[in-house]
């Protein structure tokens, strides 16, 4: 019976999104190459896997309408991260420990097992006593329609852990054993708790995995675990953390003990909008990581979900990007070499000297596209180089460098009249010679990498077709630009 009402929920959301796929595709805010659902809200990634030769992006969704709200779990495959296909809901609320408006299928991830392909969730329920967060399963044999383990839920929070602070369970295999680590706080601190298995249906735990003494937040959603050469990393999106929107810790871990100690921390983006990152291995050895292009309203720097809504959606991803540890032990963040591929009406200029008078640049038609540069730090004696994006109707975003004080800042304060705040990193410019810049500009987001992809800040603007134009200029000197490319990036969404 069960069984027959998640299908017939799935069935009934299906029928939402058919009804109302073709208006939402024309609204004007909607991104032309980042992933995004076909109707209604997305938040987190969830179960991004490499299965049977497609790659498959499961997704926190509710297809009614542009809020959270009554979690599904939706599903599109693709060959290449750029075209998706869209598939049936995956999971629907059904169960005692999922069916509930303000619950239902929280995040999780996906792993192979026994040649079907196995999901582990989160089930959200309130019986009257509050939300309860169980941790669940579900597995496929054709990799599309899902079946929820009648046992579960698998796993209960410990004691010491409220039972709504349990919660995004990350699984992954390490010889014979699976291991899954679970965000979680304990008196008010938080958590990664590790637990193992033998068959991915019983589950015992093994240890606290890393913890937090407050510096880190009173809770770590999303948490990921992962090799990286001969080190591990912990990622995690910390709540109560101030500005911090994704954290990632390098160092050991004893697959005897469960313990994992840090050696370095550092921040995956600086920006506003980007959150709950989760990550998979490509086929060719890869460690790609996605994450929701957007961020909760418990956040200092949060003002409101912008125009989307008003077009029968809200939320996307921040394009797909490659992990990559450094010389110096710190983790790089680079755009998948898979974008190359969208990239049209190339431009290139060995060399740009900036002064005081803004100059024009041209990138595509100034909407979506693709600018590379490097800043030529040894010609350089300007204070400051502001870069214009977005330009129009007396509207503009402004990224700047700022060489004296070392930091760049991204303001989004006059980009749209929605978006908010000014986005800060420090520049470590030392003894560099060069400062290299890439940037990412979609319909309603800017992705801007710098100081070899370690450096980064995603934030959504929310800008019409005519703000179009992208103008530089120079404070205190001079600034020489060095390898300017730019590219148009045609879109992939229908």
């Amino acid at each position: 019976m069960s069984r027959e009402i998640m299908q017939r929920n799935i069935d009934r959301a299906q029928q939402e999104i058919d009804r109302n796929k073709d208006r939402v595709r024309e609204g004007k805010m909607r991104q032309r190459y980042h992933f995004m659902a076909q109707t209604g809200w997305i938040n987190d990634p969830n179960g991004l896997i490499y299965y049977k030769g497609k790659y498959h992006f499961f997704f926190q969704y509710n297809p009614y309408y542009g809020f959270w709200d009554y979690m599904h779990w939706g599903h599109a495959v693709s060959e290449d991260m750029l075209h998706w296909e869209y598939l049936p809901i995956a999971l629907a609320p059904s169960e005692d420990y999922d069916d509930h408006m303000r619950g239902g299928c929280f995040s999780g991830s996906a792993i192979e097992h026994d040649g079907k392909l196995f999901l582990m969730f989160t089930g959200t329920a309130n019986d009257g006593k509050g939300f309860e967060q169980t941790q669940c399963i579900a597995y496929s044999e054709d990799g599309v329609h899902f079946e929820k383990y009648e046992g579960n839920p698998v796993l209960r929070a410990p004691e010491g852990v409220p039972a709504h602070q349990f919660r995004d369970p990350k699984v992954w295999k390490h010889g014979d054993t699976y291991y899954m680590v679970c965000g979680a706080s304990r008196e008010n601190k938080a958590q990664a708790l590790l637990y193992r298995s033998e068959d991915m249906f019983h589950w015992t735990f093994f240890n606290v995995l890393a913890e937090s003494r407050g510096e880190w937040g009173y809770m770590w959603e999303c948490p990921d675990f992962f090799p990286m050469g001969d080190k591990y990393v912990l990622m995690f999106s910390p709540m109560g953390a101030g500005e911090r929107t994704v954290v990632y810790m390098v160092g050991d871990f004893d697959y005897g003990t469960g313990k994992f100690t840090s050696r370095t921390n550092g921040e995956i983006d600086w920006g506003f909008d980007y959150y709950a990152p989760q990550s998979f291995v490509a086929p060719d050895g890869r460690r790609l990581i996605a994450a929701w292009a957007n961020c909760w309203d418990w956040m200092p720097f949060f003002k409101d979900w912008g125009p989307a809504y008003k077009e029968g959606w809200c939320g996307s991803y921040n394009i797909v990007r490659e992990v990559r540890m450094t010389a110096d032990g710190v983790l790089a963040f680079v755009p998948v070499k898979e974008l190359e591929a969208l990239r049209t009406e190339e431009n290139k200029q060995e060399q740009l000297t900036v002064q005081a008078e803004e100059t024009q640049l041209e990138a595509g038609d100034g909407v979506s596209f693709e600018l590379k540069f490097k800043i030529d730090l040894g010609r350089t004696d300007a204070d400051s180089l502001k870069l214009y994006l977005r330009c129009g109707g007396g509207k503009r975003t402004v990224c700047t460098f700022d060489f004296k004080n070392g930091q760049m800042l991204v303001d989004r304060n006059g980009s749209d009249g929605w978006s908010e705040g000014v986005s800060k990193s420090d520049m470590c410019l030392g003894e560099k010679k060069e400062l290299d810049v890439h940037i990412f500009s979609d319909q309603s987001s800017l992705e801007i990498f710098t100081d070899g992809y370690t450096n980064n800040h995603s934030n959504n603007i929310f800008a019409g077709n005519e703000q179009n134009r992208i103008s530089i200029c120079a404070s205190g000197g001079k600034a020489v630009l060095a390898g300017i490319e730019s590219y148009g990036l045609s879109g992939c969404h229908g």
